[in-house]
Order: structure tokens, then sequence, then C-alpha cells
């Protein structure tokens, strides 16, 4: 049975997406509320099918700054309740937020909870995870293409699975760059469980990256770049790959 929160919190959803209606709050001319982004797909309310203007509600907008309601999240596990000033940046970063298929083969629109990421990629892009080995040796090939790419490997450590990404994004002013990280199919606080080592050997050189592990939560991988990866231009990679292919001995740690 539901309890009197739980009612109260049920008046303050909106009808079309069903999330907890943040401010500004939208009303019809008949009272029925509405949030912000349906009510951009709406010209008339779905419920008495009134014309919508932009009316907001400032009563219930006031009502709901002295409220705790549930996390948007909390039909996937959630159980947080916070104020509307709270609300938005907890679920921005919230582990119960569906996570999108981290591979943009075909233009993959699966989403999913975090413990279902990677059966979905075994299953749909033929992903295998490997052998918890402590040392794990990567190999690129056709290092040398001229188009853009991505290259994905799914390995098991620790009872976690890391995906390590290496990208090779269009050309900016006539350099090609390369970028190389680590993120693991877990939540942003797991993450900073782990730290990852790349190392490339070639031709009597060596050369060492290692960083903490990102989620694969923090978005996409043009996120992750920009922020924390081993960054590598052409004449570097031209100095370690051999034949076209670039390797890399992959370690990850538990911290």
């Amino acid at each position: 049975m539901a309890t009197v929160q739980e009612d109260l919190a049920s008046e303050f959803q909106c009808p079309v997406c069903c999330n907890y209606i943040q401010t500004p709050i939208l009303q019809c001319p008949n009272g029925h509320v509405i949030c912000t982004n349906c009510r951009l797909k709406f010209t008339c309310c779905p419920i008495c099918r009134a014309r919508l203007g932009n009316s907001r509600n400032l009563l219930v907008e006031k009502i709901t700054r002295t409220l705790k309601l549930p996390c948007n999240y909390s039909t996937s596990g959630c159980a947080v309740a916070l104020l509307h000033t709270e609300r938005r940046a907890h679920e921005e970063t919230c582990e119960f937020r569906p996570c999108p298929c981290p591979f943009p083969e075909d233009g993959c629109k699966w989403q999913g909870s975090l413990e279902d990421v990677a059966p979905h990629l075994k299953k749909s892009h033929r992903f295998i995870g490997d052998i918890e080995d402590k040392v794990f040796h990567l190999s690129i090939s056709e290092i040398n293409e001229p188009r853009p790419a991505v290259w994905f490997h799914m390995l098991s450590r620790f009872g976690y699975n890391f995906i390590v990404v290496f990208c090779k994004p269009n050309a900016v002013d006539g350099r090609e760059q390369y970028f190389v990280t680590i993120q693991l199919i877990g939540s942003r606080t797991q993450s900073e469980n782990f730290t990852y080592r790349l190392e490339l050997k070639g031709q009597r050189r060596r050369l060492l990256w290692e960083a903490t592990t990102r989620s694969i939560q923090e978005g996409d991988f043009s996120t992750i770049m920009n922020s924390d990866c081993l960054l590598l231009n052409l004449c570097t990679v031209k100095e370690f790959a051999d034949n076209g292919k670039l390797s890399f001995d992959v370690s990850i740690s538990m911290v």
C-alpha cells in the first residue's frame, strides 16, 4: 500500500514522461502540469487537450522546493529522495541511470543498466571478455588507415569488465592524433578504485602512461579524451608501429 509521501510525490510526476517535474513548471488553462521538456513536444495538453501556452504554476513550483522527491531512476533501484536543488546534480551521476551502448558500430541505440552492458556487448557486438591476466597484450592493426576509426576491446580483471578504447578522430588542422583510455563498465565511484597502465615498446624506446580508470557513465569518448587519456601524435605512432600495427601492454591495478 502506498504511503502518504508516495501519494504526494506521484502528484508531481509529468503525465507524459512520468519523471518528477522540476521548475519551471508549466500548466494548461485547466491547471494540468507538464514538464518543460515534454512541453516542447506538445501543443495541446495530454490530459484535457486544451491548447498549451507558457503559463507557469508558481504555487506548485514553490511546493516542490520544499519537498524531497524520489530520484527519477527509483524504478531502477535508486532509493534516494532529494530536494529540488539537489536532484538534477544527483541524477546526472546516479549509478542507476540507464547507460547507452559504448560501442558506436551501426549507430547502436541500445541502453540499459550497467550490469547489462557487458552481456549486450558480447551478444550484439561480438565482444569477448579476456582471461584475468595480470598483463594483457593488445595489438591495433591497420594503424595507418587514413579514415577516422575507433577500436574497442573488452577485458576482465578483479571480477569487473573494462573497455580499452583506441580512437583516431578526424584530423585537426591537418594533424592526426590518437587517443587511448580504459573505461570501467561500472559507476564513477567504482572507477576510482582502479588505475591502468599502458606501455608501448619499439625500436629501443618505451612509453608509459598511468591514470585512474573512467566510468562509461561519464559520457561518450569525446568527453573523456579531452580530459584524461593517452594522447599520441602521428610521429609517435610511426616510431612505435611495426608494419602498420601498434602494440600495447595493458595492466589494471586495484587502488
